[in-house]
């Protein structure tokens, strides 16, 4: 995997924009240096103004440029909600860009290559697709959802084809996303996915099926987000044995026929 991190740093940003895109998630905006060096699949740690949560909240990269990063998330507990409630033009603290991202090859000019993901495991897909249209692939993206979608929308410029499923049938393929890309019927080159663990597992014993390899994003719930807590550990062969890899500094995105997924 593709590991930019040497020169992490902690800085300062402005809050560009922050609002609620679907029911309890967010898309915030933080305007704030060293977030060039980004690779799709990495994450940063924020940092709260609240005292009484010491630990950062590492959220994953949708997009990023030379002038900040966009993040989008689920309020899912306090330090999330405290996110929420950031205004435009309050500052931010947060880390550059964290962890290992997809291995996107410079040779795929032409190749095919599909990206799955479910829930909150789509943000990175943006801008995983954006890097694999800008070096040639071609890119289709299968979204799957509890009920509702987001984000689909933001796909338009850079793949080819976009495919949504929810459980509940409200919107597109009624049922599970991985569902959805089998009845598609279409073999790709290449896979990338990020989402919950059944999901990767699934896409990762297809895409074997059809002699490929899968990128998964492990969404392995992490707590300090810079491999010291090792609470993110997952087991991963290397070298004919199981070993355990922190998702946080060795990950997040590991192959996925190399996960132990029992």
């Amino acid at each position: 995997m593709t590991n930019v991190q040497q020169d992490l740093r902690i800085v300062t940003g402005t809050v560009a924009s922050n609002a609620e895109i679907a029911e309890s998630v967010y898309e915030m905006a933080v305007s704030a240096e060293g977030m060039e060096d980004f690779v799709p699949g990495q994450f940063i740690n924020v940092y709260l103004d609240d005292k009484s949560m010491l630990l950062p909240r590492p959220i994953s990269i949708c997009e990023s440029s030379r002038g900040g990063v966009t993040i989008v998330y689920k309020t899912v507990g306090k330090g999330t909600v405290r996110l929420s409630e950031y205004h435009r033009g309050e500052p931010i603290r947060v880390s550059t860009p964290l962890g290992n991202g997809y291995s996107i090859k410079e040779g795929c000019a032409g190749r095919s290559a599909a990206l799955v993901a479910g829930g909150m495991g789509v943000p990175p897909m943006v801008g995983l697709a954006k890097a694999l249209k800008g070096k040639g692939a071609c890119v289709d993206v299968f979204l799957g959802f509890q009920a509702g979608a987001f984000l689909a929308g933001r796909f338009g410029a850079s793949a080819q084809n976009v495919f949504v499923s929810t459980d509940d049938g409200s919107c597109g393929f009624h049922g599970n996303v991985v569902e959805l890309l089998k009845s598609k019927g279409c073999a790709y080159d290449e896979y990338f996915s990020c989402g919950p663990r059944a999901m990767l597992k699934a896409l990762s014993e297809y895409a074997a099926q059809k002699g490929r390899s899968a990128q998964v994003s492990m969404e392995e719930r992490m707590g300090c987000g810079y491999g010291a807590c090792v609470g993110c550990s997952c087991r991963v062969m290397e070298g004919g044995r199981a070993v355990m890899k922190r998702a946080c500094k060795d990950g997040p995105v590991f192959f996925g026929k190399d996960v132990v997924w029992g």
